[in-house]
């Protein structure tokens, strides 16, 4: 969306990518952040990357 980098910001703040890694990784998307989250926390980092523009589907 038009607000990447501060998708990127969230990825790297829910994920211990480093900058490259997160940007690799919104690039590509759809992609999977994260895995093996509570359904709290799924909802939760679902909540800030949807307040920055990104979609987001939870599986």
């Amino acid at each position: 969306g038009d607000k990447k980098i501060q998708v990127i910001k969230v990825v790297r703040e829910v994920t211990s990518l480093g900058l490259k890694e997160a940007k690799d990784l919104v690039d590509g998307a759809p992609s999977t952040v994260r895995e093996a989250l509570t359904k709290e926390e799924a909802e939760q980092v679902k909540a800030k990357l949807e307040e920055q523009g990104a979609t987001v589907a939870l599986k």
